[in-house]
């Protein structure tokens, strides 16, 4: 409720004079001295985004910069070895891993997964010129980076075409945990002449056959299911 400053009669909120002396109805807070100038701009401006593209640009020529700066350094300076080799092996790594990411962002993820798996092939092979042997690379890492491959494969595969929640999600990755395990105990006896036998990897399977069955007796019932869902919201 406001009234008029000169004759005080009471003044409806819409009026702006007073009808009985026609004297302005003035709002206090609406006088200029009374405004503070705001310290900020008063437009709100956006950063521009980076293209996709110039970040590919960044990168590649970072990891460019960086084989090539080491490549000389040890050529010229620390020529002892070649471990210049295993830094244009990370930066293929990281080339390959960010690059299609970046510039194609809708590449399926089992040409990801292959890339990824030959760049680190790469890297491995790379390894074999400052070891000065490729006995370890063909006996027992490219064969370990192929099971692992497959089994990253496996995964994405049953993720993307088997109807899927976080339980069967969590089934598949306990399985395809023990199916590595297991796998690379067996490369690592036949890479040493040793009878295939399961020891620590049998540890690890028993702990997963576990979780796995726990997880199946929970998906085979809807209570289970609904249970677990209100407690763990997803």
């Amino acid at each position: 409720m406001s009234y008029c400053v000169n004759c005080g009669v009471e003044l409806e909120p819409s009026l702006v004079s007073c009808p009985l002396c026609n004297t302005a109805v003035i709002n206090p807070n609406e006088l200029p001295f009374l405004k503070k100038p705001s310290p900020y701009p008063e437009e709100k401006g956006q950063v521009e985004v980076v293209n996709r593209k110039d970040w590919a640009i960044l990168l590649s020529v970072v990891c460019v910069a960086t084989a090539l700066t080491c490549g000389l350094l040890n050529f010229l300076v620390f020529n002892e070895s070649a471990w210049s080799l295993l830094v244009v092996g990370v930066c293929i790594i990281v080339w390959v891993a960010a690059i299609p990411a970046t510039l194609c962002p809708k590449l399926p993820i089992y040409v990801s997964l292959l890339a990824d798996g030959i760049a680190i092939s790469l890297y491995l092979y790379l390894i074999t010129f400052v070891t000065h042997s490729d006995h370890w690379f063909f006996a027992l890492a490219l064969p370990i980076v192929i099971l692992i491959f497959c089994i990253a494969e496996l995964f994405a595969l049953l993720e993307r075409k088997v109807a899927h929640a976080f339980l069967t999600t969590a089934i598949y990755l306990f399985g395809s945990i023990s199916i590595l395990c297991v796998g690379i105990e067996i490369l690592i006896d036949r890479f040493l002449g040793n009878p295939i036998s399961l020891s620590w990897s049998a540890v690890v399977l028993t702990v997963c056959v576990i979780i796995e069955i726990t997880l199946i007796t929970i998906l085979s019932s809807r209570r289970f299911r609904n249970a677990i869902r209100r407690r763990l919201h997803f």
